[in-house]
């Protein structure tokens, strides 16, 4: 089933409101992601990292590289939004980025370390944060919603899984 394969965790369904279980599920999500994600790649042959993830997809390489882009964003999205008033973001063309030469050829392991870092940092600053912080919001152009910071916690944790499960099964 097509839906399946698009979204194999199901789509993105944020709660109304956000609890401090839903925050602290997030970031035990986004502290554990990088190694689970390393231990299902790691050892990936160069035919398997060409294979695409599903059907019409980027490759499970290009995928690989796709995570330590977004959650780059994110990282930064994180830090402007607790520094600036309802920062707008800058939105990226993902499938551009997707088709430059480095994710169609770099190794992985250097996607894999930078999520690892990302990954610290983020927990470490998300793990940190209070009530007031965690209601702050950017502003993404692309949707013209303002997003807190209680979302874009859950919105990454998601995206982890949903990557991870598109593997996962690209890989059975």
């Amino acid at each position: 089933m097509k839906t399946t394969q698009q979204f194999p965790i199901g789509k993105l369904k944020l709660p109304e409101t956000i609890s401090k279980n839903d925050l602290e599920e997030a970031i035990t999500v986004l502290k554990l992601f990088p190694e689970q994600l390393k231990q299902l790649v790691y050892t990936l042959k160069e035919v398997q990292l060409e294979m695409p993830y599903r059907e019409g997809s980027w490759t499970i390489r290009q995928l690989i590289h796709h995570i330590s882009d977004s959650h780059h964003h994110a990282y930064n999205r994180i830090r402007w939004t607790l520094t600036e008033d309802t920062p707008t973001i800058k939105a990226y063309d993902q499938d551009a980025f997707a088709n430059m030469e480095d994710y169609n050829t770099a190794p992985i392991a250097w996607s894999l370390t930078h999520i690892e870092i990302l990954h610290q940092k983020m927990v470490a600053i998300l793990s940190s944060l209070g009530e007031e912080e965690w209601n702050r919001n950017y502003h993404h152009p692309e949707t013209d919603l303002d997003v807190s910071l209680k979302a874009l916690a859950l919105t990454y944790a998601w995206h982890s899984l949903h990557h991870y499960a598109h593997i996962k099964n690209a890989l059975s």
